[in-house]
């Protein structure tokens, strides 16, 4: 592996163990596509003597796109559901965040993976300079390395999601909206989080083989 990549893992790794400072909240943000599938035949509610029952056949009814936003600290995650991710939508949500969820943060600690989307530049592709210049000041901007999407946190949120919402017949973006925005109420409502344990110290001993060779000479 390259020192760049040593790099950005262990500016991650150091941005997870720094003291929680709501002012410079640290929030993941990351997205992924979804099936939507629908029913061929309308499934048959529980009877006596019957479970509920639903055919196997089902019809896709195209795709979409989830994102989320998640700050362990705050036990905290918002999700998007919509139907593509360009870079018009990702600074759409950065807008968002910056506005509603977090108007009083001196800045906010973003973690993204290298996405061509995700950039600064995407604010000016989406908003008059003088908006995106105000946008892109509230951002501190900390990329995960290529092929290093595990170190970002909002993945394991995502696993979550996928197992308690997304295994289901979902047939149109309305419906996906609305369950996982049911599920990120809860999540939120119990103050759900993720305790990162692995350091840039572990890092330096239990993934020693990705540090560049120094050369003895």
């Amino acid at each position: 592996m390259s020192g760049e990549f040593v790099w950005r893992m262990e500016d991650v790794l150091d941005l997870y163990a720094a003291p929680h400072d709501p002012t410079r909240p640290v929030v993941c943000l990351d997205e992924c596509p979804v099936s939507l599938h629908d029913d061929v035949r309308p499934p048959l509610p529980p009877a006596p003597g019957h479970p509920a029952r639903r055919d196997y056949e089902y019809r896709r009814c195209g795709t979409a796109c989830l994102a989320v936003a998640f700050d362990s600290h705050r036990g905290w995650r918002h999700v998007w559901a919509g139907e593509r991710r360009t870079k018009r939508d990702f600074a759409g949500w950065l807008k968002e965040l910056v506005d509603v969820h977090y108007p009083a943060a001196a800045a906010i600690r973003l973690v993204v993976d290298n996405l061509n989307t995700h950039t600064p530049g995407a604010l000016y592709e989406a908003f008059a300079p003088a908006e995106a210049h105000r946008i892109a000041r509230k951002l501190e901007w900390h990329y995960t390395p290529k092929h290093g999407s595990w170190l970002n946190m909002v993945e394991i949120e995502l696993s979550v999601l996928a197992d308690q919402c997304l295994d289901r017949r979902l047939p149109d973006l309305a419906t996906l909206a609305r369950e996982t925005t049911a599920y990120a109420d809860r999540r939120n409502a119990q103050h759900a989080t993720i305790k990162w344990r692995f350091s840039t110290s572990d890092a330096r001993t239990k993934l020693d083989h990705l540090y560049p060779s120094l050369d003895p000479s």
